[in-house]
């Protein structure tokens, strides 16, 4: 997980996952693991790609395409500073809570905002990020299909 640097135009101050637009002619898949080099420093194969989540359509005007990959042997991130102001390490067991996810009546839409508390954060993360983690959890530490793209957001991670 990354907190982006505040400076930034978009999202700044927010947690993500490592993510970006396609250059020209790139896949999803392609752009994903381009954009996990970029932002961590992690250099992982298309073999590495285990899955894919749901495209996630955000208030922003952006789709997010979530894959889920695996890094064999010890990881040594490198983080970019200019899109990463810092990372974290969220434990399975912080993910597998039993208070997640949170729903709330969101005013813009008849679905509700999503929302997770990580202990490792020390507060709340909202959707897309934290629907994208929801579903994954579901899927690949419950075994359930479980959709997440419906979910709101809340008015700040509209910008």
């Amino acid at each position: 997980m990354t907190l982006r640097p505040k400076k930034l135009n978009r999202h700044g101050g927010q947690y993500a996952l490592p993510g970006g637009r396609l250059d020209e002619g790139e896949t999803n898949v392609a752009a994903a693991r381009r954009e996990l080099h970029e932002e961590l420093g992690l250099d992982l194969l298309e073999d590495h790609v285990l899955g894919q989540l749901d495209q996630f359509p955000t208030r922003s005007g952006f789709r997010i395409s979530p894959f889920v990959m695996w890094a064999p042997g010890t990881v040594e991130l490198r983080p970019d500073p200019s899109e990463v102001a810092e990372v974290f390490l969220l434990p399975l067991t912080e993910l597998d809570s039993p208070d997640i996810p949170q729903l709330s009546a969101s005013e813009n839409s008849e679905h509700p905002v999503l929302s997770a508390y990580f202990p490792t954060l020390g507060h709340y993360m909202y959707a897309p990020t934290a629907a994208i983690l929801y579903q994954f959890r579901e899927v690949a530490l419950r075994g359930v299909s479980t959709r997440a793209a419906h979910f709101d957001q809340p008015t700040f991670a509209w910008k």
